[in-house]
This record gives C-alpha cells, structure tokens and sequence, in this order.
C-alpha cells in the first residue's frame, strides 16, 4: 500500500481527483482544511476595541463638522 497526499486549491480540480479516484476504485479520505478569513490579530484588535467602545472609551464627531473634526478644513 502507498499513501499519496494530494494538495488542491482548486474545487473543480479538487472534484475531478475525487471523482477519478472513485471510478478507479481507490479508496481516499478527504480533508477540507477550515479557512479563517480574518487574520487572528485583528479580530483580537477589533473585539478589544468594541469591549473598549462598551465602557464608554468612544469619541463622538458633529456630523454637521466632520471636516473639521479631522483637520481637514
């Protein structure tokens, strides 16, 4: 017996293996590797921030003067 990893990024190639595989009658396991979509550090980042924003740690801006809230006059 061998064992042969196989690494596709690819679904409709991923697919295509999968489906070879079966018709030649060859058993295979397969594994979908969990995609974070965010980077752990900014999700850190943010949770912290809106913990902060919970106790009362926000600055407020006049919409009538946003402009000049930022400098931007």
């Amino acid at each position: 017996m061998e064992t042969i990893i196989i690494k596709s990024e690819d679904d409709t190639n991923t697919e295509k293996i999968k489906d070879f595989l079966k018709e030649m009658k060859v058993s295979f396991t397969s594994k979908k590797k969990k995609e974070k979509p965010y980077n752990p550090e900014f999700v850190k980042m943010v949770l912290e921030r809106a913990e902060s924003a919970k106790n009362g740690n926000t600055v407020t801006i006049n919409p009538e003067d946003l402009w000049g809230s930022l400098g931007l006059k």
